[in-house]
């Protein structure tokens, strides 16, 4: 055959992307998150083996909330990458937009993940199993601790800064007006009940209550619709604590200017236009590149 010399080689989509977790792997901070990440899929399996044996679509959902913490890690691993790449001619701003499209991405999945229980929630109604309570508590505990250990124990930069950018859950609203009725009656624990609570932390704790509620009504009393109610519940938890969050990273997805600068901007464009030699000012365009980048 003809030999091209000079002739660049090119790799396959499966080499390019085995290069780069190779360059992310290298780094001893992506060991750590690694580990969290295989340690997540066995407890996904496990969980997943218990839903099946259970026949609880809370548990389902519930487990959907440890599939979510898989997709944060790997979020956390692309923010890893990000600092280690320079910009380059295609990508000349950077690649911060890839952590932008990697939370949008997993927020995004997370509600369709809500809409699947809400409509077996809804054909369960029609006709309600029996819900077996052998592992029931068990997975509900397993995956609380797994979901809270990892929050706790990995600094997700970009899930931290969304959570605190986007617009409050109204999961988040009904704990802070509940917080504030606490705090007036016992004023030492405003230190504990912070006016806004981290919202994986919240509908983690609230989605295991919904499961321990379950579980006691079943084996007092055999009321299996619970279960279902519980799932609704979790899915509505889940949607409601998300969508702002897609909102948010979607809005800078969509280059749109962040509303908490607009009247900082409109007043620098009307000082420059006093400048001498400034006739006017058009098309101007500003937008957050990625998170906390103007």
């Amino acid at each position: 055959g003809t030999i091209h010399l000079f002739r660049k080689s090119q790799r396959s989509l499966v080499g390019k992307l085995t290069y780069e977790f190779r360059l992310v792997a290298a780094d001893r901070r992506s060991w750590k998150i690694l580990l969290f990440g295989a340690i997540n899929l066995i407890c996904i399996g496990f969980l997943l083996m218990w839903c099946s044996s259970t026949n609880s679509i809370a548990l389902t959902a519930y487990t959907y909330l440890t599939i979510f913490d898989l997709f944060s890690l790997i979020t956390c691993l692309i923010s890893y990458w990000i600092m280690m790449k320079k910009p380059s001619p295609v990508y000349s701003f950077g690649f911060e937009r890839f952590e932008v499209l990697a939370v949008f991405a997993s927020t995004v999945l997370a509600q369709l993940g809500a809409l699947f229980i809400l409509k077996e929630s809804a054909e369960r109604f029609l006709e309600q199993p029996e819900i077996h309570t052998g592992r029931l508590l068990v997975g509900t505990f397993v995956a609380l601790f797994f979901n809270l250990f990892t929050m706790l124990s990995i600094r997700n930069k970009p899930f931290a800064y969304v959570s605190e950018a986007a617009s409050t859950s109204w999961l988040q609203e009904h704990v802070a007006d509940l917080s504030r009725s606490i705090c007036g009656v016992i004023p030492g624990l405003s230190s504990i009940f912070l006016p806004r609570m981290n919202p994986f932390v919240l509908i983690d704790i609230a989605g295991a209550l919904a499961l321990c509620i379950t579980y006691m009504l079943i084996e007092i009393n055999n009321y299996f619709a619970i279960d279902t109610a519980s799932a609704i519940a979790i899915a509505l938890m889940t949607f409601g604590t998300m969508y702002p969050m897609s909102v948010y990273s979607g809005k800078v997805l969509l280059q749109t200017t962040p509303p908490h600068v607009i009247g900082q901007l409109d007043k620098l464009l009307r000082e420059v236009s006093t400048l001498d030699g400034v006739l006017e000012v058009q098309n101007e365009h500003f937008w957050t590149l990625g998170f906390g980048t103007l």
